[in-house]
């Protein structure tokens, strides 16, 4: 057995629950304790999922757990953004190389399969237990049970609580804790497109549904049982605006002129519109991540905006990798914690930025069409030097062994040459006849200077 060997982890989301089944299957007794009523038997919270979408970060630790094939049959995939013009007309843009796709899945279905696993390794999960309190020094978790306060001690406490962390706010009070919180001006609002007759798809289903449109946009992710769930993420003060759509008619009519081609779809626009909350998106940075023996994952460490879809997968990353460094270090949880924090947090500020420069190409660029002929050329590049050139979102998002950090920095680098490339008089018209050796090349020098 492992030296350290009792584990508390508060939160049974996504992230907590994935990490108990590392440790179980390493051999700790761990225990999840959770403030909120098992899902499984009340039913999760609607009107505020913001549908996932699973790639191969988030692939690759469902593999090592051994429940990827379940998971399989819970995804839908997507294979490119579908973008829907004011006029209606349609554009895909493909993801990656054939055969690469991102999958949208239920966050409610995957939390299940994952709660329901670790319970299978031993992991016990406790609900109702409210975080009140942590004895850094001692390991000590003080916690509301049903009303009756209690202790538990541990020999390691993970903070998996999300993005309004209790853990992540007690060490907010420890001496020299860095933290920032950054809410953007638009929100999101939760919308459906329900199946068609027999179960069928309004939409094509194997595309993620972007209609952008400038300073908003609205998308769509497909469910297994016909209907998409759908988000607008609008600014909440201006015109147009959350705050200037209040009756029926604001919204039946901007709905009709900017998203025309949904008004079929959507028949219960008006009920989600009203009934569904508004919601923010902030984007959350601290350090340090460890406080001796307590440590944040996930959202509670780094919470950011949706617009890559890795919020998820860069917290499954975070267990991951975790995990890697106890099997280096034979358990010794002295050493792999800094370690730990330390070759996490660039990776976490780097996808972090990504995801809000991400916001602006899908509601504004991908109908630019200098944006439209980079990714062309970008495109031709990546099929002719598959290992030289790989575009930013395909490193990002379908190579799992790449870090975050080291994506940003290359695709900077490529941007740079793009830039040059696309300042070229009459691009437009040569492009097809572009000399992509050189190009290459400069990269290659960039790389290895």
């Amino acid at each position: 057995m492992p030296r350290t060997k009792t584990i508390s982890i508060v939160g049974a989301g996504l992230v907590g629950s994935l990490m108990s089944i590392y440790l179980a299957k390493r051999g700790y007794k761990v225990t999840i304790f959770e403030k909120r009523n098992d899902m499984r038997k009340m039913g999760a919270e609607g009107g505020r999922s913001i549908n996932l979408a699973l790639s191969n970060r988030g692939w690759a630790p469902l593999k090592e757990i051994g429940i990827d094939n379940e998971v399989k049959s819970m995804i839908i995939p997507m294979r490119g953004r579908m973008m829907h013009d004011e006029e209606g007309f349609l554009t895909f843009q493909p993801y990656g190389r054939e055969g690469q796709a991102i999958n949208s899945i239920s966050r409610g279905g995957l939390n299940e399969l994952l709660m329901n696993t670790a319970e299978k390794e031993g992991v016990e999960i406790k609900f109702e237990q409210t975080c009140l309190g942590i004895n850094f020094d001692e390991s000590l978790l003080f916690l509301d049970d049903n009303g009756s306060r209690k202790e538990v001690k541990s020999d390691v406490i993970i903070g998996g609580d999300g993005a309004f962390s209790v853990v992540r706010r007690l060490m907010q009070r420890t001496d020299r804790f860095n933290y920032s919180q950054h809410f953007i001006e638009h929100g999101y609002k939760e919308l459906t497109i329900p199946p068609g007759a027999g179960g069928s798809f309004g939409l094509e289903k194997h595309a993620l549904h972007i209609w952008p449109r400038g300073q908003y946009m609205l998308i769509a992710l497909p469910n297994k049982e016909g209907s998409f769930t759908c988000t607008l993420f609008f600014p909440f003060d201006g015109d147009p605006s959350f705050s200037s759509l209040k009756t029926d008619e604001d919204i039946q009519q901007f709905f009709e002129k900017v998203f025309p081609d949904t008004i079929r779809l959507m028949p219960t626009l008006l009920k989600d519109y009203h009934s569904n909350p508004t919601s923010s998106l902030v984007t959350i940075k601290c350090f340090p991540w460890v406080k001796n023996k307590t440590v944040l994952l996930g959202d509670a460490s780094h919470a950011i905006v949706p617009f890559y879809g890795q919020g998820m997968n860069s917290g499954f990353e975070d267990c991951r990798v975790l995990n890697q460094m106890l099997e280096e270090h034979n358990d010794d949880w002295d050493k792999v914690l800094p370690l730990f924090q330390e070759s996490r947090k660039p990776d976490a500020d780097a996808i972090s930025d990504l995801a809000l420069q991400n916001f602006i190409e899908m509601r504004d660029l991908v109908a630019d069409e200098d944006f439209l002929l980079r990714k062309k050329i970008e495109a031709k590049l990546h099929d002719q030097y598959p290992k030289q050139w790989i575009p930013l979102y395909s490193m990002v998002t379908f190579n799992e062994n790449m870090r975050y950090s080291e994506a940003l920095h290359r695709g900077n680098m490529q941007k740079e040459i793009m830039d040059k490339v696309m300042s070229q008089p009459d691009i437009h018209k040569n492009w097809e006849k572009l000399d992509l050796n050189p190009l290459v090349e400069e990269l290659n020098t960039k790389i290895n200077s």
